[in-house]
């Protein structure tokens, strides 16, 4: 196993039949490959649902095997002024072009980075050069991309993949590689990735470098505190009500493991909801109200120490009426 090579692009689909969970996607742009022919392209969604991959697919699909000889790849977060635009993109637009197909293809990843005026020039080149040049801008948030743009490309917005296959993927990784994981650390690494692929594939590569891929390693790697240890404090701010014994495991929680305050926050959001911590729903209601505006003070930049003491005494008030159910009346005697 060789950790010098990342997983993540050692296993990246190479065509688009390859593509998994972007059903959609993929049969609008067969149909592309298939006439030789497409208009700009916009691919908008969320971090690691396989934009890049996708458009390093299509490319492939359509020039072969050199087909980056004929794509133009910028990272628009690094390059995104508007001399980038005016002097690469022009450059490469006005080279030769393939034999087959009619154009050449920019790839302008993160172009949501791109500057107001770098936007701008780009709009003018898209138009000039059409007839040789085809666009693919790839961003996380569509909205930062100015009107103009999006009016000149056709969207494709990629969402968050699914749970099942993720894990399948993760777990054909470890067969590759000969690498020993159990089903509940994968679902681990999709918890903590959040359904960004190339997150979990890292994860799953740093996990392996520990030995076997299980819950322990996983969370040891991405620097959190386990499940187990989160609802162990909460059973006992909630259920006991023992503040001081709780605000002591949460610091040794953060000594521990090095974590921030927004960290715990998450951390305690995502085991509320599990099906593992039985409370009512209208108190459900009112911690998750609670913890949004905690997170709030943290990022605007509030103590640690203080908001989650001051959260941990709120679990410990709200838990009170699980602490005092009425106890059953017993008959009068008569």
């Amino acid at each position: 196993m060789s950790v010098e090579i990342l997983w993540a692009e050692k296993y990246r689909p190479k065509s688009l039949r390859e593509v998994v969970d972007q059903e959609d996607v993929v049969k609008r742009l067969q149909v592309f490959t298939k006439e030789r022919n497409m208009p700009h392209l916009l691919f908008a969604g969320p971090p690691g649902t396989g934009k890049t991959t996708t458009a390093h697919a299509l490319a492939h699909d359509l020039y072969g095997e050199d087909y980056r000889l004929y794509m133009l790849e910028l990272n628009a977060s690094d390059e995104r002024g508007i001399e980038v635009v005016r002097t690469k993109v022009k450059e490469f637009a006005r080279s030769k072009l393939p034999v087959d197909v009619p154009f050449k293809i920019v790839l302008l990843d993160e172009a949501d980075n791109m500057t107001a005026d770098a936007q701008q020039a780009l709009r003018r080149l898209m138009e000039m050069y059409v007839d040789v040049t085809r666009f693919i801008l790839i961003a996380n948030y569509p909205s930062k991309i100015i009107e103009p743009l999006q009016s000149r490309c056709a969207v494709f917005r990629f969402t968050s993949l699914r749970r099942e296959d993720v894990i399948a993927r993760l777990k054909w990784i470890c067969a590759q590689e000969r690498v020993a994981c159990d089903d509940r650390g994968l679902e681990s690494i999709h918890e903590v990735s959040g359904g960004d692929m190339r997150r979990a594939i890292n994860i799953l590569q740093a996990a392996a470098a520990l030995g076997e891929v299980n819950t322990s390693n996983v969370y040891k790697v991405v620097g959190l505190a386990t499940p187990a240890e989160v609802k162990a404090l909460l059973k006992t701010a909630l259920f006991e009500g023992d503040f001081l014994k709780s605000r002591e495991a949460l610091r040794k929680l953060m000594i521990t493991y090095g974590l921030s305050g927004v960290d715990i926050v998450k951390q305690i959001h995502r085991e509320i909801f599990s099906s593992e911590i039985t409370v009512p729903e209208d108190l459900r209601v009112e911690i998750a109200d609670y913890l949004g505006e905690i997170q709030y003070r943290l990022v605007e930049g509030a103590d640690d120490e203080i908001q989650l003491s001051a959260l941990l005494a709120k679990l410990v008030l709200l838990g009170r009426s699980l602490r005092q159910q009425p106890q059953p009346s017993k008959p009068v005697k008569r």
